[in-house]
């Protein structure tokens, strides 16, 4: 498949509002995979297909969770978390991609987890400060992008973590070991 194929076997799958964020995502980790040096074919792949099972119905995303090697405590927290595994287990189904590089950062591009990847990091941030959101906190996060990859994820990962403590809402455990890594990482191993 090529760059074309791949938005032309999403688009389906997305909103109008969903598929512009998807381009303008695929763009930013272009440019990130550019800067720190990763793969921009596998950047634009995942990030193309970040969000493919975003609109697939809970029932069929709760059913796949069930099947699936996926842990079934991520029932326990918001539906919201459950699109990026179930998205990469649909893309390796419906569209034959079986890069466990571009499959990981799919899985991993809401929640983070320890010891992510440059690619997982590039499609996280991607999708955290693309042209089109605009929230506070971000600037100081798409400052750091140009030219911290590890500080760039760890204030993305800060600021998820205090907006949703700000609501009262759990948090999945990957989003801490991920926050608790970088930050180890950033200060030199404490």
């Amino acid at each position: 498949m090529n760059r074309n194929e791949w938005i032309a076997a999403v688009k389906p799958h997305l909103t109008e509002q969903r598929f512009e964020h998807t381009l303008r995502v695929a763009r930013t980790a272009v440019q990130l995979a550019k800067r720190f040096h990763v793969s921009e074919e596998k950047a634009e792949l995942a990030a193309i297909f970040h969000d493919y099972a975003k609109f697939r119905s809970l029932d069929e995303m709760r059913q796949l969770i069930l099947s699936s090697s996926l842990p079934n405590d991520l029932l326990l927290y918001h539906h919201e978390l459950w699109h990026a595994p179930v998205g990469a287990i649909l893309v390796r189904q419906e569209q034959a991609i079986h890069d466990t590089q571009v499959l990981g950062a799919i899985h991993y591009h809401t929640t983070g987890k320890a010891h992510m990847n440059k690619l997982e990091m590039i499609v996280l941030l991607a999708d955290y400060i693309e042209p089109g959101r605009s929230f506070p906190g971000l600037e100081e996060v798409r400052e750091a992008a140009q030219d911290d990859l590890i500080r760039s994820c760890w204030l993305t990962l800060r600021n998820t973590i205090q907006f949703l403590m700000g609501k009262g809402s759990r948090i999945y455990p990957d989003t801490f070991h991920a926050y608790n890594d970088l930050t180890k990482q950033i200060n030199g191993g404490y």
